[in-house]
């Protein structure tokens, strides 16, 4: 039977407890028998995301996977290129916007195509940093009106790849960002015949902000500084190739949450530009870089997981700057290109893990356990549990503390045994839960008791690595919206922080967002023995390329979805692909699957031949080996029950 205060939950207080509105961009929200619906579009089509991992299983894919709506992808290329088209037309900017997807961010085919067939009609490029991820873009650029960008470091054969884009007829522009790769330019532009196009990446001292400040300054990896930029100038003018230097480049770091910043870079920039105008230099673009954020948190903030401006506004501020900076020196205004990636991609695919499991610190001590004879520390730790109303908060917690050191000192000593150890420790967190309830109603808490619902916190143990999946939140303690997929119409009750499967204490996710601050637990619901999902949101930019292999968990599995009204669900699955088998993660660090299925094959015959083993189930044995190279590098988990799956058409939102 459900608790009063659970039957008055609802799924719209679980879409304002988990900020839906706040950071979905009008993608996310919870529909009225509590699962989470994505609008890809943003309109009323919505797909339920669990029906999305019911079809998956069908298809025999199970969580950990990664889910893409591939028309939000497109939805969100359009959007960029419509506000900046808006921008344009309402400050009255005489260029056009020319943006490119910087692979970087994502450099999955299934992303990088869906982007270029959205841009087609804007003209919308790419960007490289890398020979590799070069090759990819001359390979997948279409159209000669598009740019390609070249950043990063350049060695001989990356910039005669860039010049064979030109030669064939692609609009390639080399951004030159050491002095030296100028003279690299010049002479295979000699030895090549063809005319580049070049762009001179510029040190700004406009200081960036977030976890990417370090992106301009004087001791920025990249750009020219402005005596750097004028001795490129004269090498230019040397080399009789003054008529190709045609952008400015700057960038001040991914996710800029401040609007100032970017404002404060763009007139630094501008005038950088101006400048190099008027020294004769015919010019064309002004390439603003990334930085563009996505507000993971949803506060609209310039907290480093947030922003405190939309797309449109930085749109707007972007071409206004740049018009006025122009204007008033009278220069033609430029094409303005970006490098927006993490917006553009962040919102189009999410992570799905399957809870399994759930560590509690206070509920282990069972009536088997208890001390034949209890120990003084435990009989007084019972007092206080019992005679809450005699002593303060603050001073229980403080005796309490002091009763559990005491019996740990009498364990050490040999004076505790393990049932009355058991028993100490399980009453001090009972008696920290029974703290915790009863601040919950004060007004004023003392500064020790702040972190006791961090310290009650259950951990839920999810089938997922946040190595390879999640890089970003333990590298960089990055933010990602949480929220289970399911039972929001039911009250989430548990405090609870996530753990992963490896073997390591920092695999977990204990750092969640909130309105007003970061928030260290996540409130989830009881486990009831039936599959539990949850959906950490918002993960489309650099989770998919930049995970590692700890403990060798591979890739997991990824589905592809797309809006099909005729389907009974409202979506069809286009495309999966399945994640990393043990062979594969094996042998990509130099074993071969072969030579370990017959190291363990002899293993096996030595002992059947020392009569260790039958040879029957040496058989077995060696097939269960043998099959494991087949199987997923996750664990397999064994549903109890399979639920019915109900087919339902599109709903409006």
């Amino acid at each position: 039977m459900k608790s009063k205060s659970s039957s008055s939950w609802s799924a719209a207080k679980s879409e304002e407890l988990y900020g839906f509105k706040r950071w979905g961009s009008g993608h996310f929200a919870v529909d009225p028998e509590g699962h989470v619906t994505v609008q890809p579009l943003g309109d009323e089509r919505q797909i339920r995301l669990l029906d999305v991992v019911d079809e998956a299983l069908e298809m025999g894919l199970k969580a950990p996977m990664v889910v893409r709506f591939q028309d939000l992808l497109r939805h969100r290329v359009m959007q960029l290129n419509e506000v900046f088209r808006t921008a344009i037309k309402d400050e009255g900017y005489k260029g056009e916007y020319r943006g490119v997807f910087p692979i970087k961010v994502n450099q999955l085919r299934e992303v990088v195509e869906e982007i270029v067939t959205a841009g087609k009609d804007y003209n919308y490029g790419l960007e490289a940093g890398s020979k590799p991820e070069l090759m990819i873009a001359l390979a997948m650029h279409e159209g000669n009106q598009r740019l390609i960008i070249c950043n990063g470091y350049k060695d001989h054969d990356y910039i005669r790849l860039a010049l064979l884009g030109r030669k064939l007829g692609k609009r390639v522009i080399i951004v030159v960002e050491q002095l030296a790769e100028l003279d690299d330019i010049i002479r295979l532009a000699e030895e090549t015949g063809v005319k580049p196009l070049i762009g001179f990446r510029a040190k700004l001292q406009t200081r960036g902000e977030g976890k990417w400040a370090m992106s301009t300054g004087d001791n920025a990896k990249f750009g020219l500084n402005t005596a750097e930029i004028l001795f490129a100038c004269e090498k230019l003018k040397a080399a009789g190739l003054q008529s190709c230097l045609r952008l400015v480049h700057f960038h001040i770091g991914s996710q800029v949450p401040n609007i100032i910043t970017i404002k404060n870079a763009v007139i630094e920039a501008s005038r950088f530009y101006c400048q190099l105008a008027k020294m004769g230099f015919p010019m064309g673009y002004l390439d603003v870089g990334g930085g563009l954020g996505v507000d993971y948190d949803g506060s609209r903030t310039n907290f480093e997981s947030s922003m405190n401006y939309t797309m449109a506004e930085y749109a707007r501020d972007v071409v206004s700057n740049i018009r006025d900076i122009c204007t008033a020196s009278n220069v033609k205004v430029p094409d303005i290109v970006s490098e927006s990636g993490r917006a553009v991609v962040a919102p189009h695919s999410m992570l799905v893990v399957e809870v399994f499991e759930r560590i509690n610190k206070r509920e282990s001590l069972g009536k088997k356990h208890q001390p034949k004879e209890k120990h003084k520390v435990v009989t007084d730790l019972e007092t206080m549990l019992r005679n809450r109303s005699k002593l303060g908060r603050l001073e229980r917690f403080h005796d309490a503390v002091q009763k559990k050191e005491e019996a740990f000192s009498l364990f050490n000593l040999g004076y505790l045994d393990l049932e009355n150890r058991a028993a100490a420790e399980q009453i001090f967190w009972q008696i920290c839960e029974q703290i915790a309830r009863e601040i919950e109603k004060a007004g004023y808490v003392p500064e020790e008791l702040h972190d006791l619902k961090t310290l009650l916190a259950d951990q839920y143990v999810c089938n997922f690595s946040v190595f390879q999946s999640l890089l970003d939140h333990w590298a960089l303690k990055q933010l990602f919206p949480v929220a289970p997929l399911h039972r929001l119409n039911e009250k989430p009750s548990v405090n609870a922080i996530l753990v992963d499967i490896t073997c390591d204490s920092d695999g977990k996710i204990n750092s969640f967002i909130d309105l007003q601050d970061v928030k260290d637990y996540v409130q989830l619901h009881p486990l009831n023995g039936k599959p539990y999902y949850l959906g950490i949101f918002l993960t489309g930019a650099y989770q998919d390329i930049m995970g590692d292999l700890h403990n060798l968990f591979g890739r997991v599995n990824e589905v592809h979805v797309f809006l099909e009204d005729d389907e009974p669900n409202g979506f069809y699955i286009e495309e999966t692909l399945s994640g990393s088998r043990i062979a594969d993660v094996i042998e990509g660090v130099q074993y071969r699957q072969e030579d370990l299925c017959r190291r363990m094959k002899a293993q096996i015959d030595a002992a059947t031949r020392r009569d260790i083993l039958k040879p029957r189930e040496g058989i077995r044995l060696l097939e269960l080996y043998e099959s494991q190279m087949f199987s997923k590098t996750y664990l397999t988990i064994e549903q109890p029950a399979k639920r019915k799956r109900t087919k339902r058409k599109s709903t409006a939102g």
